[in-house]
């Protein structure tokens, strides 16, 4: 069987994992984009979140909100945005950027086993895991059930500034008490896991083709991640873009599960220019599409268009 059949019957076999695992919040990734000759993007479902609507957008205009959710048939009644992992081949480097929820955070996430076991991906076959950032459904995941780390084998691979503030023990204290079991949560796996860990810096080439981008306010070191092969291009955003509708068309509005929110807005329109700017391909952990998707203009504004579309 070819790579490519063998790929077929895989996303065959995660799409019905997904439909039992997820029911109706079920959504196939845009599976085997090639990047280059050599390397392919997958993003794996990690489930999805149920938060309170208020949590995000309560900080916002609301009925400026109210009109641009309705032109995009979205209501403030309940947000459960997807999670999208993402992997990451070049045939030498299996890499995930983040590592899911784990099975601590909330019912409806932490479903990353589920999906490995059904594209019939080991954990042990990933070499490295990349962290965009510290909260709990993108690093809770790197410890399983029994507290041990789900990705025995990989280097994991931290911002020197993200990893700093979370593993300051005033940090706890000073995050505000509806954040602070997210800073004793990412303080125990971080411990857990720091003899597998590497540190990089905002510029730096931390895989060959793959280099870290500043994306600072959703958490105080957010990073976003250049992938680059041959003359194709992804922007690995994390949580910096972090639904299709407001980020794009309202960066400068402030988000309410954004640390740092008028940082956050900040980095969101420097990466909206440069990913317009170079025509790149975006990827995102709570966008729709399985999280692919590009960039136009839209007057002032801007609009993500998912693909395949």
């Amino acid at each position: 069987m070819g790579r490519k059949q063998q790929l077929s019957r895989r996303i065959f076999l995660y799409q019905g994992a997904c439909l039992a695992a997820l029911g109706s919040q079920a959504e196939i990734v845009r599976a085997d984009l090639p990047l280059g000759s050599s390397a392919w993007i997958t993003t794996l479902s990690d489930g999805y979140l149920s938060l309170p609507p208020e949590m995000v957008f309560g900080a916002m205009p609301q009925k400026e909100l109210e009109e641009l959710l309705a032109r995009h048939q979205t209501s403030l009644s309940k947000y459960e945005p997807n999670c999208n992992v993402v992997l990451y081949r070049d045939g030498e480097n299996t890499v995930l950027f983040d590592a899911g929820a784990g099975p601590d955070f909330m019912a409806t996430s932490g479903k990353l086993p589920e999906t490995f076991d059904a594209i019939g991906l080991s954990p042990d076959e990933i070499t490295h895991v990349v962290l965009t950032h510290a909260h709990p459904d993108h690093i809770w995941g790197v410890l399983d059930g029994f507290d041990d780390p789900f990705f025995p084998k990989a280097v994991h691979l931290f911002g020197r500034k993200e990893w700093d503030y979370w593993w300051n023990p005033a940090t706890v204290d000073s995050i505000g008490a509806d954040r602070a079991s997210f800073a004793a949560g990412a303080k125990r796996r971080m411990e857990a896991i720091e003899d597998q860990v590497e540190f990089f810096d905002d510029g730096q080439e931390i895989l060959p083709g793959i280099a870290a981008r500043a994306a600072y306010g959703h958490t105080p070191g957010h990073m976003a991640f250049e992938v680059r092969k041959g003359n194709d291009a992804v922007m690995v955003v994390g949580d910096a873009l972090g639904n299709p509708h407001v980020a794009f068309e309202r960066p400068g509005w402030l988000n309410g599960t954004d640390q740092d929110p008028k940082a956050a807005a900040t980095a969101r329109k420097s990466l909206l220019e440069q990913i317009l700017a170079e025509q790149m391909r975006l990827v995102g952990f709570h966008l729709p599409s399985g999280g692919f998707g590009r960039v136009e203009k839209a007057g002032s504004a801007y609009r993500f268009i998912g693909e395949p579309s």
